[in-house]
């Protein structure tokens, strides 16, 4: 369906957010741990520290994750980018309704 993709776009995305908040909280901390406190499988774990060192929030240490050189702006940042989001989805919205 139309909303499909978008759907689980969000979904990944408040998974990466819930990870990349324990690591800022408890980091160091290792995949195993994080697997425990977030109650997801240790594959899904893996994934979202991935691509959040893809993006320079989350590094790697000998004692697991860490906070990377990007959080604060990206903390920074964040409020301002969901009301962009919040208004692009409200645009839709009254598209949406002209159908």
């Amino acid at each position: 369906m139309l909303f499909d993709q978008i759907n689980r776009e969000l979904e990944l995305t408040h998974r990466h957010l819930i990870v990349l908040k324990i690591v800022v909280k408890n980091g160091p901390i290792g995949i195993l741990k994080l697997a425990e406190e977030t109650k997801m499988p240790t594959h899904k774990v893996r994934y979202s520290l991935r691509v959040l060192e893809q993006e320079h929030l989350v590094k790697p240490s000998a004692n697991g994750a860490v906070a990377g050189e990007q959080v604060e702006e990206f903390i920074s940042n964040f409020e301002g980018r969901l009301k962009d989001i919040v208004r692009k989805t409200e645009c839709i919205r009254e598209v949406g309704k002209s159908v």
